[in-house]
């Protein structure tokens, strides 16, 4: 299975984590950058999936749609899911700048799509 990160230059500058899964890409904004040390948190905002297609697409969103603004690919490759169960996620990825175990858990005290992405 494929992710990609893209770098979004939008109203805020912010990294969309993609996995693809259940034939469409699982998405996730991350406000500051992607965690590349061992223990490194970061806030992750599920947002809509979006197909699969739009994992390769880098470009110019225009003004007035979801998303304006500039968008490029950060890192992609492919990922293996060690585990997948209601309280979390664990994989792990094999990309250009990112490399090794990753887990996504429910944050809900930031909010309902909250999720925490932590480097192993």
């Amino acid at each position: 299975m494929r992710f990609v990160v893209h770098e979004h230059q939008a109203t805020h500058h912010h990294f969309d984590f993609r996995l693809e899964m259940d034939g469409v890409a699982k998405s996730w904004a991350v406000p500051k950058k992607i965690p590349t040390l061992r223990g490194e948190k970061r806030l992750a905002v599920q947002v809509e999936d979006h197909s699969i297609d739009y994992m390769s697409f880098e470009g110019h969103i225009p003004e007035g749609r979801y998303g304006a603004g500039e968008v490029s690919i950060w890192d992609q490759g492919d990922y293996q899911m060690e585990e997948r169960t209601p309280r979390g996620m664990k994989f792990v990825l094999r990309g250009q700048r990112l490399d090794g175990r990753y887990v996504l858990i429910p944050f809900p005290k930031a909010g309902d799509n909250a999720w925490l992405m932590i480097k192993e």
